[in-house]
């Protein structure tokens, strides 16, 4: 599936009926009034915006002036870093898929385990203040989601040469001891076929 149709129908399903007719009523100058009036829903009129070519996967600024036009700071922010990932991903800069499948594994850890600290050990791993602010400007109530999204912008910033070895060693600097035994006795249970 496109990835860039899922981000747009999430859009669609955030908006409230008062932020869709705000877009509708901001996009007059560049759509008829009458296929205006047709649109029920966000996924409609970002259809639209893509059959007239207003916005593409690496084509977002009329859609983000459109969220800043609305106060949706928080949809910017999602395109703001789909942007970010799709320029960032080219295949040959990705772990291999045996790393991938132990950063998943010890992700999943590190987020059951680390609670309100978690911004120390993003720290710890080299991820910088604005990143961390916008993670946690997307995420403003969600602590888990906000420690799950920078470790994604850890992956993400590092690309191949983000390992599972930095983690670990990221999270006993950070004296969370614990935790970090505990994402070494999954990756031993992985490495050894058992769970």
């Amino acid at each position: 599936m496109d990835p860039f149709l899922t981000l747009l129908h999430s859009f669609s399903s955030s908006l409230s009926d008062a932020e869709l007719s705000s877009l509708k009523f901001l996009c007059r100058g560049k759509i008829g009034k009458r296929k205006l009036e047709c649109v029920r829903s966000g996924v409609e009129l970002f259809n639209i915006f893509l059959e007239q070519q207003l916005i593409a996967s690496g084509k977002v600024a009329f859609l983000e002036e459109l969220f800043v036009n609305i106060k949706r700071e928080d949809l910017v922010s999602q395109l703001k870093q789909f942007v970010e990932e799709g320029e960032v991903n080219a295949p040959d800069d990705q772990p291999d898929a045996h790393e991938k499948r132990l950063q998943k594994a010890a992700i999943e850890v590190i987020c059951e385990n680390v609670g309100r600290d978690w911004r120390m050990l993003i720290r710890k791993l080299g991820l910088s203040e604005v990143k961390i602010d916008r993670v946690v400007a997307a995420n403003p109530l969600n602590l888990h989601e906000q420690l799950v999204q920078s470790l994604r912008e850890w992956q993400r910033w590092k690309g191949k040469d983000a390992k599972v070895a930095d983690l670990i060693k990221g999270l006993r600097e950070c004296n969370m001891n614990l935790v970090a035994d505990k994402v070494e006795q999954k990756l031993l249970t992985l490495n050894t076929g058992t769970r």
